[in-house]
């Protein structure tokens, strides 16, 4: 979510399943499987038939502290 987020915000559209696949060097079933996870938890929302129309639905500072949770401490 965070880097839907950070795309979305850099170049003012959300990613495509594509572009997903790019950066974390998955199959394009992953991604897939990953968008309709976070969808039905009710993080993210898309518009069927309409090409990149991922949206966040949760806070984006709630997004970044879950970055956090995985970093190692120093």
């Amino acid at each position: 979510m965070a880097f839907i987020h950070a795309y979305t915000l850099v170049l003012g559209r959300p990613p495509a399943e594509a572009d997903l696949q790019r950066f974390f060097r998955v199959t394009p079933p992953s991604v897939h499987q990953m968008v309709l996870t976070l969808e039905r938890s009710g993080l993210i929302r898309r518009q069927p038939g309409i090409a990149r129309s991922i949206k966040v639905l949760v806070d984006p500072e709630a997004v970044n502290a879950g970055e956090n949770m995985h970093r190692r401490p120093e």
